[in-house]
């Protein structure tokens, strides 16, 4: 038994935030999930860092630039291979009961804005890698709600990442239930469809820090955090959803993103210690999991204190400061990034 057993126990999974060729084929990720992780997150910039620093990589890169692949199509060929590599591993963990076990993939960051071209490449990929613990991450613009209705539909589980408030949270929920909806009214199945909203964590007290009160420092993306879980128990708990959860639905499930501590004056597992509670998972870094693993603390605290975090929440407010302004804000800023990694990894690939 390990601290992650606890977690687990709990409620929670903890999912590595990592993936590489040399984590799969050195048997470490087999290892993590001895330990307690119960499944894996990936972007472009988890595989920029990967193409560049494994040497797994080198022969298979020099091998596609001599085909007439473009350089998208190279990255793509290696992903999917190690995002199926990471399913197989996992998949024990999935066949468990189908509620863990994944591994998800992002769309190309460069079709934030664009529902139709989301959909296409997302059902694209989902065949590609043709495993039933995949998952496909899109971010949660305006756009990608949309596509990720029509993905629901269409019977693709979803990482919809990038949300960094509780009416973003609130719109994901809404688009799953009618996407959900339809699918049932079409007479088809929707029992393994497993979503996760992907709520992102430090950048926002990253972000307004300065801007704080030491009293309040620290504490708002935390505070936010509790509130959604409010928000989520209240909406999954409603007799309209409940209605679907009686023909099969599964909850969507909170995940925590951008766990690792920012700050170095907090505790390196702060957005973990503070975060567990059931029916959540929480995404970390390879040095925040292994902090957690020496250090942490599994405790139930989710749904603990809530009211004072709506306190919290509040006195922010009323320093003139608009967090769903700043969700927007941060939002873009985490496209931005994404888009700046996607290009960085395709240099070495052209």
């Amino acid at each position: 038994m390990t601290i992650l057993s606890d977690v687990k126990a709990l409620g929670q999974q903890i999912w590595l935030d990592n993936l590489s060729r040399s984590l799969v084929q050195s048997g470490e990720l087999a290892q993590m999930l001895q330990q307690g992780v119960c499944g894996v997150t990936s972007n472009p910039a988890i595989f920029q860092k990967a193409f560049a620093g494994d040497p797994l990589y080198a022969e298979e890169i020099a091998a596609l630039k001599q085909t007439g692949l473009s350089p998208q199509q190279r990255y793509e060929t290696m992903a999917v291979a190690d995002v199926q590599a990471a399913c197989d591993v996992c998949l024990s963990q999935y066949q468990a009961g189908g509620q863990s076990g994944f591994v998800s993939l992002e769309v190309s960051p460069e079709l934030s804005r664009n529902a139709e071209a989301t959909v296409e490449e997302a059902k694209r990929l989902y065949q590609a890698i043709n495993r039933p613990n995949a998952m496909i991450k899109i971010p949660a613009t305006d756009e990608g709600i949309e596509a990720f209705e029509t993905l629901i539909e269409a019977g693709l589980s979803i990482n919809l990442t990038l949300l960094f408030s509780r009416s973003q949270t609130q719109k994901a929920y809404a688009a799953y239930q009618r996407g959900i909806t339809k699918r049932l009214a079409a007479g088809l199945s929707v029992e393994n469809i497993r979503v996760v909203a992907s709520f992102f964590i430090s950048r926002i007290d990253n972000a307004l820090d300065t801007t704080l009160p030491e009293a309040l420092q620290g504490k708002t993306a935390i505070a936010l955090a509790k509130a959604a879980y409010r928000d989520w128990a209240e909406y999954f708990g409603s007799s309209s959803f409940q209605r679907l959860a009686a023909q099969g639905a599964n909850r969507v499930q909170l995940l925590w993103a951008s766990t690792g501590v920012k700050n170095p004056a907090y505790p390196d597992t702060l957005y973990v210690d503070s975060l567990i509670g059931a029916e959540t998972v929480n995404t970390v870094p390879d040095a925040t999991l292994k902090a957690f693993i020496d250090h942490g603390t599994a405790k139930a605290v989710l749904a603990e204190h809530t009211d004072q975090a709506l306190a919290d929440l509040a006195a922010v407010a009323e320093l003139g400061i608009d967090l769903e302004a700043l969700a927007v804000r941060l939002q873009e800023d985490g496209l931005k990034q994404f888009e700046e990694a996607f290009a960085k990894l395709l240099e070495p690939l052209a």
